[in-house]
């Protein structure tokens, strides 16, 4: 009886590169039966679907693809209790992303879905884009880049009350050091800064050699540069808000390729007006799209990126190759190695 799985790609990792790097991962099977759906993202932004979040494709999609179907491996299709009480015969849900948030957990362990995920695909990816966001915000090349294509010369960057900060030198603030941050710390101490990290999940001599752990207060007192790499908790969001960033220095700088909900985007806006904060950098944002007619689309000395810090061919490649490992486990009855809900996995 052939095992048959669904890659229900998207527009970034693609319903072919999942079965290539199945067909990759599982060579011993000739009776694996890949069957391949597009979702329609990013060209249809994510949302929430049912039950779940940031999924692409719609429960009926879904639900028709899965007839039959024992393991699916995906990046954004959305696993619900309909999707699930629907789908019998399903018994592997891979979610090629850093969570599975596209899951219905609660729902997948009472149905006996073990749900997987790709932690760490992006994370090199995430971190070059954070280091790049630093850059072009502490030298302000966003304004003085539209400038120019507008046709207009800022020599008067030049000028020393608006020259940027070297990152050799600075006092870099980390709030978190996962594997992105941890990567972003490395890159930043070559560099010639001292990086000070916050993250209350951290020991000491994860740090050692890198950076120093500090609490929250003395990062944002003593740090020309705040990078935000922390995940969105109930303790975490809105964490940088109007009094946290008064903290900071004058002049200093803010970045996040985290999560929009960790700052407060409307005190950063004001900071900046004020000239508090020299400059921020985002990808993330509370609402996305950014609405038309949002500050942040309007304020100087900020550089904004839509929500692309973690796209590269690589990543693609990777959370592909992540997946499909775990099918290959799953299907010799090896333990997997990212499992969200192994009590699934019980019965």
């Amino acid at each position: 009886m052939p095992t048959t799985v669904l890659a229900a790609g998207d527009h970034f990792v693609l319903p072919g590169l999942l079965e290539q790097e199945l067909r990759a991962a599982v060579p011993a099977d000739p009776g694996l039966d890949i069957r391949q759906l597009r979702l329609p993202w990013p060209h249809t932004p994510f949302g929430k679907v049912a039950e779940v979040d940031e999924a692409s494709g719609t429960e009926e999609e879904l639900i028709e693809a899965l007839r039959g179907v024992r393991i699916c491996v995906t990046q954004m299709a959305p696993l619900t209790e309909r999707v699930l009480a629907a789908c019998p015969d399903l018994e592997l849900f891979c979610v090629s992303r850093g969570g599975p948030v596209n899951a219905n957990l609660e729902a997948a362990t009472r149905h006996g879905v073990a749900v997987c995920y790709a932690p760490g695909r992006n994370a090199v990816a995430t971190a070059e884009h954070t280091l790049a966001l630093i850059l072009a915000a502490a030298r302000g090349i966003g304004d003085v880049h539209t400038d120019l294509k507008q046709g207009t010369w800022r020599g008067d960057y030049y000028d020393y009350t608006r020259c940027g900060v070297e990152i050799d030198g600075s006092v870099v603030g980390l709030v978190g050091f996962g594997a992105i941050g941890s990567r972003v710390a490395r890159v930043l101490t070559a560099m010639g800064a001292t990086v000070l990290v916050h993250d209350p999940y951290v020991p000491p001599e994860a740090v050692e050699g890198v950076a120093r752990l500090v609490s929250l207060d003395e990062l944002l007192s003593s740090s020309r540069i705040v990078s935000l790499h922390a995940r969105v908790t109930d303790e975490t969001r809105g964490m940088i808000g109007q009094a946290q960033i008064a903290a900071m220095p004058r002049g200093s700088v803010l970045v996040n390729c985290a999560r929009g909900a960790l700052a407060d985007y409307d005190a950063v806006c004001d900071a900046l007006d004020s000239g508090h904060l020299a400059a921020a950098g985002f990808d993330v944002f509370p609402v996305e799209p950014v609405p038309a007619g949002a500050r942040l689309l309007s304020t100087p000395g900020v550089i904004l990126t839509p929500h692309i810090a973690g796209a590269s061919r690589e990543v693609a490649h990777k959370a592909a190759r992540i997946v499909a490992a775990e099918t290959a486990r799953f299907l010799r009855g090896e333990p997997l190695a990212h499992c969200a809900n192994p009590e699934a996995l019980k019965g």
